[in-house]
């Protein structure tokens, strides 16, 4: 392992070549977070309201989404989704934006999730060099990304990716990896204090909670 590590700072171009190839694949696969954990959580939001409103009625038996199953199809079609059609970037051109099956086209915005997680992760990479900042850097790069999306689609930060993210973070910065351990736990409750501010505010004005403090 340290001769990997040793190899890289010693050959930035091959370490730029590696995160941009696998932060694409990485893009790839944000693109099924960010598609499915929504509908994932609808799911379990019908069937906890099943259990609560008619616990005397049997649950309603549908296939369990998973973030690996099923399989990756098309929207429109259903029809699923060879390898060869999963490559990033370069599917999305061989196609001609365009499902193979059912001719319906791709929205441009897969690959362009896979190129921004492609160009964040080489900002990091020039930013940190092969470093443990830079292997945090990306992990937090790629939650980020994703939280942005799902955001920006449904309204939602889904505590299943903040509350890891805040633990991550404050976590790492305990050995002061990128700050010391005081001003990070300074940073999660001033981050914390201007949520509930703006939630309280909201609450003052309209009589209404607003969702996740916002």
């Amino acid at each position: 392992m340290q001769d990997i590590i040793n190899y890289f700072i010693n050959e930035p171009t091959a370490l730029y070549i590696a995160i941009g190839l696998f932060s694409l694949c990485v893009g790839s696969f944000l693109n099924v977070v960010i598609y499915r954990t929504p509908k994932m959580m609808e799911q379990e939001w019908h069937h906890e309201c099943q259990m609560l409103l008619h616990p005397e009625q049997p649950i309603i038996d549908e296939a369990k989404l998973t973030l690996s199953t099923p399989p990756s199809t098309c929207p429109k079609c259903k029809s699923a989704i060879r390898w060869y059609q999963n490559i990033p970037v370069m599917s999305w051109l061989l196609l001609r934006v365009r499902c193979g099956a059912c001719q319906n086209p791709i929205s441009i915005r897969y690959p362009l999730i896979e190129l921004l997680t492609m160009i964040c992760s080489l900002i990091v990479v020039a930013i940190f060099g092969a470093t443990v900042q830079m292997l945090f850097g990306l992990i937090l790069t790629w939650v980020l990304i994703t939280l942005t999306f799902i955001d920006f689609d449904t309204q939602l930060l889904p505590d299943r990716f903040t509350l890891p993210l805040a633990a991550l973070g404050l976590g790492i910065n305990s050995f002061t990896i990128y700050t010391s351990a005081g001003s990070a736990i300074w940073g999660y409750l001033i981050g914390f204090l201007c949520l509930w501010i703006v939630y309280y505010i909201f609450k003052l004005v309209t009589g209404k909670e607003g969702m996740g403090y916002g």
